[in-house]
């Protein structure tokens, strides 16, 4: 485990430092509060801390309440050297943050243990972290494709659409959807419909730009978000998605399925009403469109003098390259 020490005391930091890697901690030995804070300022920083109380640029009172200020950061561990004995210097020391405090000169076999006991203290505040971010994924993630589940892609788009009002820039979202897929689950059952579902989720999010968003919305429905797209360019992106589904059979359990896809486009910038809950209803419709138009296509809902009208991306309307065939 790495450990900070700062002392400056020669003598006693290089005696510190020479028992500390005795013990197998990785040191990083400081003589000055201001090199202190600023390694406790780098990527990864020591999470068990030394600090001498009497310094030159910050005392290490200063930095245990500059380090407890930094409520975002994981928890650092704070062992103050104190050759200063007054209850009222100590409590000072626990008010500012420290976790606990030494005598000096120190006595290893106290100093191992008051360390062992900072070790027990990170260890579980690492497993807390690791607990959380566990049920986080998990409350916004779908178990099965991995992919967002409807309430995070949701939240994902009302911030992609809010960036978009603040740069004045337009943004695109497809909703797709798998073709006869209830079909699938009759001819092969739901395992193999299942591993049809987490193949077309990883087609699509390897085909998907960087900066792109794509969850399943319900079912065997996704909703995919582009960033800085108009009508245009989003159907172009979604026809990508398209075509990296139905140009290739699924392989499950030795039986090669052909699956298509239909999808439905809307962007900002054509409609008087473009909050999230309206853009997906746009969308929606144009899904319902290409469904009925032959599935396997792409569908953009755009407007007309403030009248809404379907386009499939035909190059005699609309957009530059065909979306499909039926």
């Amino acid at each position: 485990m790495k450990i900070l020490i700062a002392e400056d005391d020669t003598v006693s930091r290089r005696l510190l430092e020479a028992t500390l890697q005795k013990w197998g901690y990785e040191v990083f030995a400081v003589n000055d509060g201001m090199q202190a804070w600023e390694l406790l300022q780098s990527p990864q920083p020591p999470k068990l801390v030394v600090l001498d109380w009497m310094m030159p640029g910050l005392d290490g009172v200063e930095i245990c309440r500059k380090v407890r200020g930094q409520i975002s950061k994981p928890y650092t561990y704070i062992l103050l050297l104190t050759a200063r004995g007054q209850r009222g210097d100590l409590i000072a020391a626990l008010d500012a943050g420290a976790d606990d405090f030494i005598s000096k000169p120190f006595d290893p076999h106290e100093l191992k243990g008051r360390l062992r006991a900072g070790e027990r203290i990170i260890d579980l505040q690492d497993e807390l972290i690791k607990t959380r971010e566990e049920l986080h994924y998990l409350a916004t993630h779908d178990s099965l494709t991995r992919l967002l589940n409807r309430p995070a892609v949701f939240a994902e788009l009302c911030r992609a659409l809010a960036r978009a009002n603040r740069q004045s820039n337009s943004t695109a979202i497809a909703m797709a959807d798998l073709d006869h897929f209830k079909a699938i689950n009759d001819t092969y059952g739901h395992s193999v419909g299942d591993a049809v579902l987490c193949e077309i989720s990883r087609r699509m999010a390897s085909s998907l730009r960087p900066y792109d968003t794509l969850g399943r919305y319900g079912g065997d429905e996704f909703l995919v978000i582009f960033e800085g797209c108009n009508p245009h360019d989003g159907s172009q992106l979604a026809d990508r998605l398209r075509k990296c589904i139905s140009e290739e059979k699924i392989l499950v359990e030795n039986t090669s399925i052909s699956v298509t896809i239909s999808l439905g486009v809307a962007a900002t910038g054509t409609w008087k009403t473009e909050d999230a809950i309206s853009l997906i209803r746009y969308a929606d419709m144009a899904l319902y469109k290409a469904k009925n138009s032959g599935r396997n296509r792409v569908v953009c809902a755009v407007t007309s003098n403030n009248e809404k009208r379907f386009e499939d991306s035909d190059p005699t309307e609309f957009f530059q390259e065909a979306a499909g065939a039926g």
